[in-house]
């Protein structure tokens, strides 16, 4: 069709050039001869035929020419619509998915210089492999943005022109580094910009890369293994907001302690009903089912249908039935091997609150993104007594007070960042914990209140009834905390106001010190964090079973829940549990069971219940401290501090309660004040150097004047208090003499 119209166009042009020749020739025959009269009529025709005929041989050139115009315009708009809607072009080689892809590239396996696939000649000249790969390492795959998987690598090659620039009256231009967007065909210089492209495609919808050629074949996902359970997870498996199967490896320690505490419930009854609530990539609760066997009836819930889809894969890849639970009936999925297997995992997809507000469980883990509040209620409301709730709270930020109005608004509670910062976000969570139980009637025992760098984990038990509810309630209380020293003390019980509360704090800033030096935290728990009997029972089955990344933890927690710095550890056998007396009831264990079933369960239940209050008011003198003291906040400026172990024996000696804490490495609990604990401190520190000798004496006596003055203040008192005495007992001496002077004479 081009050739003929053009063909056409051709001879439209010969066309014209003829006729226009015969009209110029027409016109000079009429301009010189003696037959212009005769001839007049005849020249006047042909001019106007001729002009006719150019007129329309240029307007058919010039339609044809607009046609071919209109059409070459039309198509490679049409071409570039295709390509970047209907067609996936490929990717650019910056965007690649592991480092490896990028230097294969560049063939870094032959001994032989090679160029940057990456960056111009003139920016990086051609080098071995080994500076090759610091290069694609460094400078490319560092400072790449992530998206589905995928990394954008910066580049440096000559597919975007930056901005002109002026030097010296000379325009120049230079490539610019950029990022070649994944989704779309935009490049971008600023990675910041880049992330917040790549995040406005997000918002729209816009997710699927019109890039990639193919989608990532189902090889892509990886197989983990943890405590020999198998799990498969997507590649970027470690971000949760881009993957419905989120695994965490850190989490480890975390999963670890909850499957010690459920084993320890599973020897106290046999089987228990578990429920893993969010359960992601169903890690959890298959090792639950993997290790416990016939003990426990695992369910994994997840309101997220992709996850739900992973949980089956994995149980499946455990070699474990899937029960899924419909409307009308239950089916079973048989296993791809065909082989018999007695283990069955119910998997279901209801939001976490539903489950837990339909259905009845012995033990219950919360674990999700953030914090944990929104799901206490339905967590307490149906429980069964001496049951365990165990929640993680990785909401990290407002916990350690670095966003105190996220706390405020969660939890209730007012914090300030203070040395102690851990256990005061442990005692935090357990009180909104304590406060949820109440509501349902139900009270709690803290069995293990574990605070790390990644979450908080509290596991508590849950004891029916309005009596436990209320002595619950009474443990929540608020914290007067000095900003000076450091010195904290739980309000007194009461609803009394007090004149000046500055009186109950040990320490004596608020006389020396001007202003307000104190403020007033919480509500808190200040009950117990610790069951050393449960710990114990924990620490057991964690050698029982092999975790040992779990063991130096439970053994540190083991020692500051007894306050002491002893590390005999006998781990008892479970014969020996019968022995055990947790949360003020005696566990049922398997040398029990006799004795259990020839009692009524209910009656005798409410008797230990009457003997467990009782139990509890008598244990409370053997409670570890609150809180613990850092030894560096507190060390003297110019002086050597003793090692931390030695420090504890000197506390030890001076007939105080102390051991170390897992909140901190550096952390002394101890039922010290600070003043003496800064005495002690003091006294077995040594001068850094000379000066400091001059400096040290000086330094002692500002920081011991407040143990000074409260030592002195007591032994004034004691000295009153005789004095008093010795008076009473001599006037009381005079009177008798007064009212009986013969029996005194004789005497």
């Amino acid at each position: 069709m081009a050739a003929e119209e053009a063909a056409e166009a051709g001879l439209s042009a010969e066309r014209l050039q003829e006729a226009e020749e015969e009209a110029a020739e027409n016109g000079a025959s009429s301009a010189g001869g003696g037959e212009a009269a005769a001839l007049n009529g005849e020249v006047g025709c042909t001019k106007v035929e001729n002009n006719n005929l150019s007129v329309k041989a240029r307007s058919e050139v010039e339609t044809k020419e607009e046609r071919t115009e209109h059409e070459s315009i039309r198509e490679p708009d049409s071409n570039i619509l295709d390509v970047s809607s209907d067609y996936p072009r490929e990717k650019h080689l910056s965007i690649q998915r592991q480092l490896a892809d990028l230097e294969k590239l560049a063939d870094l396996n032959e001994a032989e210089k090679k160029p940057c696939p990456l960056c111009p000649e003139e920016k990086f000249k051609a080098c071995y492999g080994h500076k090759l790969h610091r290069h694609l390492q460094n400078l490319h795959w560092k400072i790449s943005v992530e998206f589905e998987g995928y990394r954008m690598c910066i580049c440096h090659l000559p597919c975007r022109v930056a901005k002109p620039n002026f030097v010296a009256d000379q325009a120049f231009s230079k490539m610019g580094a950029h990022y070649h967007c994944i989704i779309c065909s935009a490049t971008i210089t600023r990675r910041t910009d880049m992330i917040g492209h790549i995040n406005r495609h997000v918002n729209k919808g816009e997710t699927e890369s019109r890039f990639i050629t193919a989608p990532a074949p189902k090889s892509s996902c990886e197989v983990l293994k943890e405590a020999d359970t198998d799990v498969q997870v997507l590649p970027n498996y470690f971000t949760p907001q881009k993957t419905d199967s989120y695994f965490n490896p850190k989490m480890k320690l975390n999963r670890q302690l909850i499957f010690c505490a459920l084993a320890v419930l599973a020897e106290e009854r046999k089987p228990i009903e578990c429920l893993d609530a969010f359960g992601a990539t169903g890690i959890m609760g298959l090792q639950w089912a993997k290790h416990l066997r016939s003990s426990v009836r695992v369910t994994i819930n997840d309101c997220n249908e992709n996850s739900v889809t992973m949980i089956q894969e994995n149980c499946h890849l455990n070699k474990m039935k899937v029960k899924v639970s419909a409307k009308e009936e239950d089916y079973y999925e048989a296993l791809g091997d065909g082989e018999e297997n007695t283990d069955t995992i119910e998997v279901t997809k209801m939001d976490a609150n539903v489950i837990m507000h339909l259905r009845s469980f012995d033990f219950i883990h919360l674990d999700p993104f953030g914090t944990s509040v929104n799901y206490l209620d339905s967590a307490f409301r149906n429980v069964r007594n001496l049951g365990i709730v165990s929640l993680t709270s990785t909401d990290i930020s407002s916990l350690y007070a670095k966003a105190q109005h996220v706390t405020l608004r969660h939890y209730g509670c007012n914090i300030v960042r203070t040395e102690y910062y851990k256990e005061l976000a442990a005692r935090t969570v357990i009180a909104a914990v304590a406060r949820s139980a109440a509501r349902c009637n139900k009270g709690i025992e803290v069995l293990l209140a574990v605070a790390l760098e990644h979450f908080v984990l509290v596991v508590v038990r849950v004891l029916r009834g309005p009596s436990p509810a209320d002595d619950s309630a009474k443990k929540i209380r608020y914290l007067i905390h000095c900003q000076w020293c450091e010195e904290r003390i739980f309000q007194k019980e009461g609803n009394m106001v007090e004149e000046n509360p500055y009186q109950q704090l040990p320490c004596d800033c608020h006389s020396s010190m001007p202003g307000r030096t104190a403020v007033v935290l919480g509500p808190l728990w200040s009950g117990a964090l610790f069951n050393t009997g449960f710990l114990r029972r924990m620490l057991f089955e964690a050698v029982q079973y092999g975790l040992d990344d779990v063991q130096p933890l439970l053994k540190t927690v083991v020692c500051e829940a007894e306050c002491t710095t002893s590390k005999n550890f006998s781990t008892h056998s479970p014969s020996d549990e019968n022995k055990q007396e947790e949360c003020g009831v005696y566990i049922k264990t398997p040398d029990m069971l006799a004795e259990s079933d020839v009692v009524p369960g209910k009656r005798k239940n409410n008797e230990v219940m009457r003997n467990a209050t009782k139990r509890q008011k008598t244990d409370n003198s053997a409670e570890h401290p609150a809180f613990y003291y850092n030894i560096h906040r507190h060390s003297i400026k110019g002086m050597n501090m003793p090692k931390l172990n030695k420090f504890l024996n000197y506390l030890s000696e001076a007939g105080y309660r102390v051991s170390r804490t897992h909140f901190d490495p550096m952390g002394v609990r101890t039922n010290a004040p600070l003043a003496q604990f800064k005495t002690v401190l003091m006294k077995h520190s040594t001068p850094t150097y000379a000066g400091g000798q001059t400096e040290g004496p000086l330094q002692l006596t500002e920081d011991v004047q407040v143990g000074d003055q409260l030592q002195a203040a007591a032994d004034s008192k004691a000295k009153d208090d005789e004095l008093l005495e010795e008076k009473k007992s001599g006037d009381t001496a005079a009177i008798f003499a007064e009212d009986c002077p013969t029996h005194c004479a004789a005497n």
